[in-house]
C-alpha cells in the first residue's frame, strides 16, 4: 500500500520549494499597473473604485489591517499568499490576539494604536473579506498577481433576520418630537440646536434616508417642481441618486430651522450650503455624521426618560436603545403596515432587492397573533 502521508523532511522540502516559487512569482511583463509593492497596489485599488468618502475610509481600514496581518502574522507578501492563508485571516478576524486590540481609537501615528477594538461580528468579517478579495482580484486583473487565491475563498455566511425589530412606533416618535420641542433654549445657539434637531428627527423619520445621505446633502436638495409636491434629493450607496417625498410637517420644520439660523425660509435649487448645520460658530458649516447621530441619541435618551415617567416601560426601553438608523427602519415599517406598496418603499429606501423591503412588513404577523390569541381566549376571529 502506498503511504500518502509525507514524511516530516519531505514536508519541509516541499514547503521550502513552495516558498521559493512564490518569491519568484514576479509581476507580469504585460501588467497594466505601475504598482511594485503591496501598499501601492492597495492604494491603486482604492482609488480605482470611485468610492464614497465613507466607503473609501472603510476599505482603507480593512486593507491596512490585512496588509499588517500579512507582514506581522503570516510573514508573506500578497504574491506568497495561499488559499489557506486567506482562510486563516478569515478565522483570525473572529478573535484577534490581545496585542492587536485596543478599545480606545488612537491615531495610527500613536504607539498605542491597535488595528482592532475587539472581535469582529460575522457581518463585519464578511465586509472585511469582501475588501480583501476585491484587492486580490484587482491585483490579478492588472497583472500584479499571476493567480488570485481569493477566488477560491468562500464569503463569510451571515445569518439574516427574518424581520426587522429595531424600529420605533408612531407613539415613540411623537414622544421624541414633543421632547425636543419642549427643550429649553435660552441662548441663540440653543435655539438653533433645538430647531435643527427637530428638523433632523422629522427628516429621518419621514424620508427613511440613511444617516450620511441627509448629512451630506445641500440646502438646495430640498425643492419643489410645482403641484404641491416637495422632494429631497440624496446620494445613496454606490453613488445612486434617490428622490424622497417630503411631507408638510418636515417642510415646516425645515423652514423653521432655516429661520433659526437667520436664513430665508426657502432657498434656490442650486444652494450648495450644507443641509445640516452646526449650531456653533458664525459661519455656516456642515456637522459630521457622528455629531448628527449624537444629537439624535440625546433626543432619544430624553424621550426615554419622559416615557419612563409616564409609566410606559416598553417605549422607554426602545427609545433608550434607538439610533438614527432606527428612524429609517421605523419609516419603512410603519408605512408597510399602513398598506404602502412594497415596490414604492423599495424605491424610496434604495433597496436592491424587494426581499429586503419585505422584512419590514409586520402587518401579517400582527393579524396572525391576534387571530391565535382570540382563539385562545374563546373569541372567534374577526
Amino acid at each position: 500500500m502506498i503511504d500518502l502521508q509525507p514524511t516530516a523532511s519531505l514536508s519541509a522540502d516541499a514547503e521550502h520549494r513552495r516558498r521559493r516559487v512564490a518569491e519568484h512569482r514576479g509581476i507580469a511583463e504585460d501588467a497594466i499597473t505601475d504598482a511594485r509593492t503591496d501598499s501601492e497596489i492597495a492604494r491603486e485599488f482604492i482609488a480605482h473604485g470611485e468610492l464614497s468618502p465613507k466607503s473609501m475610509a472603510n476599505t482603507q481600514k480593512e486593507l491596512f489591517r490585512f496588509l499588517t496581518w500579512c507582514r506581522e502574522e503570516a510573514g508573506k507578501t500578497l504574491r506568497q499568499l495561499t488559499v489557506a492563508d486567506l482562510n486563516g485571516y478569515k478565522e483570525f478576524l473572529k478573535a484577534p490576539p490581545a496585542d492587536w486590540v485596543c478599545h480606545t481609537k488612537w491615531p495610527r501615528s500613536d504607539e498605542r494604536y491597535r488595528p482592532f477594538s475587539g472581535p469582529l461580528s460575522d457581518a463585519s468579517r464578511r465586509q472585511a473579506m469582501i475588501a480583501v478579495k476585491g484587492l486580490m482580484a484587482f491585483a490579478e486583473q492588472t497583472g500584479y498577481l499571476r493567480r488570485d487565491p481569493g477566488a477560491l475563498v468562500r464569503n463569510v455566511k451571515v445569518a439574516t433576520a427574518a424581520r426587522i425589530t429595531r424600529y420605533l412606533t408612531p407613539r415613540a416618535i411623537a414622544l421624541a418630537l414633543a421632547t425636543v420641542e419642549a427643550r429649553e433654549a435660552g441662548t441663540p445657539a440653543a435655539q438653533r440646536r433645538r430647531a435643527r434637531d427637530r428638523f433632523l428627527l422629522l427628516a429621518y423619520a419621514h424620508t427613511g434616508a440613511r444617516l450620511n445621505e441627509i448629512v451630506s446633502a445641500a440646502m438646495g436638495a430640498l425643492y419643489t417642481e410645482g403641484h404641491g409636491r416637495w422632494w429631497l434629493d440624496v446620494m445613496g450607496k454606490g453613488g445612486k441618486p434617490r428622490r424622497l417625498p417630503v411631507p408638510d410637517e418636515m417642510l415646516d420644520a425645515y423652514r423653521a430651522y432655516r429661520q433659526a439660523f437667520g436664513l430665508l425660509p426657502q432657498t434656490a435649487r442650486g444652494d450648495a450650503m450644507p443641509l445640516v448645520l452646526s449650531s456653533r460658530g458664525a459661519a455656516p458649516s456642515r456637522i459630521t455624521d457622528e455629531a448628527a447621530a449624537g444629537a439624535l441619541k440625546g433626543v432619544f435618551a430624553a424621550a426615554g426618560d419622559a416615557a419612563a415617567a409616564l409609566g410606559d416601560g416598553d417605549t422607554a426601553a426602545s427609545l433608550r436603545q434607538a439610533s438614527a438608523h432606527w428612524l429609517r427602519h421605523s419609516m419603512l415599517t410603519n408605512h408597510a403596515n399602513n398598506g404602502v406598496q412594497l415596490k414604492t418603499l423599495q424605491d424610496t429606501a434604495g433597496h436592491a432587492s424587494i426581499a429586503t423591503t419585505a422584512a419590514y412588513l409586520h402587518k401579517t404577523d400582527n393579524q396572525r397573533h391576534d387571530e391565535i390569541i382570540s382563539s385562545v381566549n374563546g373569541r372567534p376571529a374577526t
